[in-house]
């Protein structure tokens, strides 16, 4: 067994539910609707930002009924730590962004310095809009300034949070819910 396993094993037995199952599932309809609202007859590219983002964007591209596109990309600055450092760019995407709406679906915005970043290098493609779309927000002050998005599903404590596309040491992405390590 790894040490990153049994960390994430040990920290997932006494993590508690922040945001249920149900409350997710209510929040995703939530935010496909008010997505869907703003596409009209856009050419639209989706962009999850890996690897947290696929999780949000399969949940609400399940629940749109607009013809839409989509690639990744992958820029983190985490790289399986806890806290962030400079931006690495792993993955941009192969899709034309040049005068289309790009809709860039994220985890979480914590800082929001990655986000930022994102949506810097779409408006130097040329996208003619950049959405953004974070199932959860992070309720602190430490945000960069200017840093938001344009639909947030839920908000959470200031705490390290994993599940729903939010991993913990590696793993624990896939879980229905979101959890809050304790302490």
């Amino acid at each position: 067994m790894t040490t990153d396993l049994a960390a994430a094993q040990a920290a997932r037995a006494g993590a508690e539910v922040v945001v249920s199952e149900a409350e997710l599932s209510a929040a995703y309809n939530r935010m496909a609707r008010a997505l869907s609202a703003r596409l009209g007859d856009d050419d639209v590219l989706v962009l999850p930002v890996m690897i947290g983002g696929f999780i949000p964007a399969t949940e609400l591209l399940q629940r749109m009924p607009e013809a839409v596109e989509v690639d990744y990309l992958h820029a983190t600055r985490y790289r399986g730590a806890q806290t962030g450092s400079s931006l690495e760019w792993r993955a941009h995407p192969k899709a034309a962004i040049a005068g289309r709406t790009i809709v860039v679906v994220d985890d979480i915005l914590d800082e929001g310095h990655t986000l930022l970043a994102i949506q810097q290098w779409l408006a130097e493609q040329g996208a003619t809009r950049v959405l953004t779309v974070v199932l959860a927000e992070k309720l602190h002050d430490r945000r960069a300034p200017g840093a938001s998005a344009d639909i947030i599903g839920v908000q959470v404590p200031d705490r390290y949070v994993f599940g729903a596309g939010m991993d913990l040491h590696g793993y624990y992405r896939q879980l229905p819910a979101i959890f809050a390590v304790a302490g």
